[in-house]
């Protein structure tokens, strides 16, 4: 690839005007380093340099080592492997899917929990088991330990924290970590605490020491330069894919704010097999929201508008590091991409960065957030403030941009503000797996943001995060503390699901701080107590056609919580998760609740309430909503468009949610991946395709048999006879013939021999075929195995299409090979699969 971007930028297609496209064939691409980008690398407008996959192709840009040459380690189970000096990560990939690495919870290793806290770190003494563990680990081997607390800090967090050294049944816990995690600053004028975690707390689990090993784990020594892994049941170590992240950053995309980067798309490519060590270090995880967390003082983020100075969080938290990064950029593109197998958050978009367009992605196993746009540290980069203050223009250069030195002569100002970013059409799922706080997307500070049209499901904690912890010093009774340049953003018709499935006080959206900019009646900036309330909200945040289900621990479905202002809460639904639809804790007000389909309650402000609260149009809705409870038009307008097919026929088709039948016998399932492929059953009966409506990718609407329950229903992909992946001997293809076939057309045989192999993901198949007078026997194998007689003549002697002939279940998640022969009769009949 490194040619490749030379040859482009001898071509100065920022200058030249030139098309240029560069095709990346399949296969896995080896960084040894980062792949930067910055304005050399520029296309002109209308005219982006574009790199892409080659088409059926899916290159991998990979920051990871395979790992080769393992041996047996006496005559245990684990093995072990040579890897380069130097090797550091947090995350290991086994066949592409990442393993957990050495742990234990400390009940399992035996010991008492008997550990007395302090603020250097514990004291296990009376815990005699512990004791003898740690001292026959080396100083070394001590330093590794790693001890995690989810909901130590707040129900809503995940702290983690390195263990220092042991002595003589003293543990001393790594700094500033432990300070952070259990002495916080308190602070004045507070609307959102920042809770200490009592430092007695005896860890979930204990993690990264070689003496933890149980089967699918592993550990690094890096001292040694070894891996170890432990295979599971079945595994030959020999035969795997084992990938050790080596980078930190993939691709990174970085110009300056008067030469930014520019016109350049990404399409197609998967980024996968990187890691983020910062946690490993002195600072841990001391989490605070969000996967924002204290790095430095236990007062990190405090401001100087309180009393006494520096008592006050205003948002200036320290965020992940992102694999894929762009800063200073200007009509960057990335579409169709994978971002898979990261160890910090998937992308992140900032400084200055504007007309981002992030559409028809996946973001799926990362350990952090999946998206993050903006920076903590800028909440007001247009005022002029002395050098004191944290978001001083230093300030946001040395914590909004990957290399400080290149943005030196950049004047901060409103081109600093991140603006017009879309964010379209995304699935974003499968994330925080490392950190649980951690959401689908995370917006800071920016204008011109729309989040329209995503699949957000399968998360620990909240969806979609808007100004998470600049709002903790506003409310009613002081609304102006923490100011910002937030305005013009939307958050709408997306569809969210399955989230909070692990941590607590959170919701599907959830806001904090201002989101408006003030206007008068005639649209011109005012002072806060001028504002217009019309003109203002026209610029605030608009949260609109929303569908959110299976909330888990949701307290607020949709969440405005400490200092959030100018919100319009509009046409959304919230059904199936928490008591409450709308409402938080400390939001300072003017909200608007209008024409939402809610099945619980809203506007609850359970402290310091909001003032100027409005609630019009809004309707109550079962809590199992079916079909006829609400518009169909709001399942089909959310999440990502049929223009994105491809995208979610990957992910599915999977069963989340099943109304009750109604009184017509009709059924709302809701889950992801649904096509007009989809095949529909009540028990083992297929629906005709006449009683399926597809409304979106996420929703059906099903007319059941009488008496048919939700548990009964099930859903599996439906593959066409004409499909490519079906190789045929001896069978034609019979199209248009009127009788009701898949796709009115079918494979037919009359030579007995003949076959039809299909190769298939999943643990149920079924064939589709047709029975009538003039056909006989199948014989059907299945992963090599006894070949199993089908009789496809029907007993009442009609004719019966688009039926299945044959079912197997129960085969195990995993690929699979079928084959289907003819045997016998004057015609055998193929139309088609359906796998679940």
């Amino acid at each position: 690839m490194t040619g490749a971007q030379s040859a482009v930028r001898a071509l100065s297609p920022s200058t030249s005007g030139a098309d240029v496209t560069v095709v990346l064939a399949d296969g896995t691409y080896r960084l040894s380093g980062t792949w930067a980008f910055g304005p050399a690398d520029s296309g002109s407008a209308g005219h982006p340099v574009v790199w892409r996959a080659a088409p059926g192709a899916r290159p991998v840009i990979s920051g990871a080592s395979q790992v080769t040459g393992w041996s047996r380690v006496g005559s245990s189970d684990v093995w072990s492997a040579p890897v380069p000096a130097g090797s550091a990560t947090r995350q290991l990939y086994v066949n592409g899917q990442k393993a957990p690495v050495a742990q234990a919870g400390p009940a399992s290793l035996g010991f008492s929990g008997s550990w007395s806290g302090s603020s250097t770190g514990y004291d296990i003494s009376g815990d005699s088991k512990a004791s003898a563990w740690f001292a026959g680990l080396s100083a070394t081997q001590v330093a590794g330990v790693e001890f995690t607390y989810p909901g130590g800090n707040g129900s809503w967090t995940h702290s983690r924290c390195r263990v220092a050294s042991y002595s003589d049944g003293t543990l001393a816990m790594a700094q500033p970590c432990w300070s952070n995690v259990t002495a916080r600053a308190a602070f004045s004028q507070a609307s959102g605490g920042l809770p200490s975690m009592p430092a007695n707390t005896v860890p979930t689990l204990i993690e990264n020491a070689q003496a933890l090993l149980r089967p699918g784990q592993w550990f690094l020594d890096t001292s040694g330069n070894r891996l170890y892994y432990q295979p599971k049941a079945g595994q030959n170590v020999s035969g795997l894919d084992i990938e050790l992240p080596r980078l930190e950053s993939l691709l990174q995309g970085a110009g300056t704010l008067s030469a930014p980067l520019h016109d350049v798309t990404f399409n197609g490519l998967q980024f996968s097999y990187a890691t983020w060590n910062a946690p490993s270090g002195p600072a841990g995880f001391a989490d605070v929201q969000s996967n924002l967390r204290m790095t430095g003082a236990t007062n990190q983020g405090m401001c100087h508008f309180s009393t006494p100075y520096g008592s006050c969080p205003w948002g200036a938290i320290t965020q992940p590091l992102a694999n894929v990064a762009f800063s200073a950029a200007t009509n960057v593109t990335l579409t169709g991409n994978r971002f898979t197998g990261l160890g910090g958050a998937g992308l992140s978009v900032m400084y200055g960065s504007k007309s981002t367009l992030i559409s028809g992605n996946e973001f799926t196993d990362i350990a952090s957030t999946g998206l993050l746009l903006g920076c903590t540290h800028d909440p007001n980069p247009t005022d002029p403030t002395p050098d004191t203050d944290p978001d001083e223009p230093s300030v946001i250069k040395e914590n909004c941009t990957p290399n400080p030195s290149e943005v030196s002569g950049d004047t901060i100002g409103t081109n600093e503000i991140l603006t017009g970013t879309t964010v379209s059409d995304n699935v974003i799922h499968n994330v925080g797996t490392d950190y649980n706080s951690a959401t689908g997307i995370t917006l800071l500070f920016s204008r011109g943001t729309r989040i329209v049209h995503n699949n957000l499901y399968d998360l620990p904690y909240t969806g979609i995060t808007d100004g998470v912890i600049q709002g903790h010093v506003d409310l009613a009774k002081h609304p102006q503390n923490s100011i910002n340049i937030n305005e013009d953003n939307t958050i709408s018709n997306n569809l969210i699901h399955d989230y909070m499935t692990t941590l607590h006080d959170g919701g599907a959206i959830y806001v904090e701080g201002h989101q408006a900019q003030y206007y008068d009646a005639d649209e011109r900036p005012a002072p806060y107590d001028r504002a217009d309330p019309a003109k203002t909200l026209a610029h605030g945040l608009q949260v609109q056609g929303n569908v959110v289900y299976n909330g888990g621990h949701t307290n607020f479905t949709y969440y405005d919580d400490a200092g959030s202002e100018w919100i319009n809460w509009q046409g959304n639904v919230a059904f199936s998760g928490g008591d409450k639809a709308t409402g938080g804790c400390s939001a300072t007000g003017h909200i608007w609740v209008r024409d939402n389909y809610f099945s619980t309650r809203h506007g609850a402000y359970e402290c310091d309430a909001a003032i100027d609260t409005h609630a019009s149009g809004n309707i109550s809705i079962p809590a199992t909503p079916g079909p006829g409870d609400l518009p169909s038009s709001l399942f089909t307008n959310a999440g990502v468009t049929s223009t994105h097919a491809a995208l979610i026929e990957s992910t599915g088709p999977r069963i989340r949610y099943v109304s009750p039948a109604s009184s017509s016998n009709r059924m709302l399932i809701g889950g992801e991946g649904f096509t007009s492929r989809t095949q529909v059953y009540a028990g083992s009966t297929p629906l005709a395709t006449s009683d399926i409506q597809l409304l979106s990718s996420g929703f059906i609407a099903a007319t059941v048999p009488a008496g048919t329950s939700a548990s009964q229903i099930r859903v599996a992909a439906r593959v066409d006879n004409a499909d490519p992946s079906i190789s045929y001997s001896g069978f034609s293809r019979d199209a248009n013939r009127g009788f009701g076939d898949y796709g009115d057309d079918i494979h037919y045989a009359t030579a007995d021999g003949s076959t039809a192999t299909y190769s298939f993901s999943g643990d149920l198949i079924q064939v589709f075929g047709e029975q009538y007078t003039d056909q006989g026997n199948l014989g059907i194998s299945i992963d090599g195995g006894t070949q199993q007689i089908v009789n496809t003549v029907p007993a009442d002697g009609k004719r019966h299409t688009n039926v299945p002939v044959y079912t197997a279940g129960g085969l195990g998640s995993g690929n699979h090979t079928i084959v289907i022969t003819k045997l016998s009769g004057e015609f055998a009949t193929l139309d088609g699969f359906a796998t679940s």
